[in-house]
């Protein structure tokens, strides 16, 4: 039986307000403990070298974002939502 492997859903590095967005979303063989989803993600704002919004399921930590120097749980619902979340705080960080 051949192994399944990851499968690269969404990739971007763009120019954005005063900095960089960077993500990929992967969907994964299976969850990344202790996410329950199959989905692996990496979503981050950078300005000036400094993380200003990141979205991500570490493994150990689950799935958290982190605005400015504050880290949060975030309730991951599909992939869409993710980015549409994400699309939001970016918003409001340039507001």
């Amino acid at each position: 039986m051949p192994e399944s492997k990851a499968k690269l859903l969404h990739k971007f590095r763009q120019a954005y307000g005063d900095g960089i967005i960077e993500g990929v979303v992967w969907e994964v063989p299976t969850p990344v403990p202790p996410s329950e989803h199959p989905y692996k993600y990496r979503l981050v704002y950078i300005v000036e070298g400094k993380r200003v919004i990141g979205y991500d399921n570490e493994r150990g930590k689950g799935d958290h974002k982190h605005m400015g120097v504050l880290e949060v749980a975030y309730v991951f619902k599909n992939v869409p939502t993710l980015l549409a979340d994400f699309k939001r705080d970016l918003e409001g960080a340039i507001s």
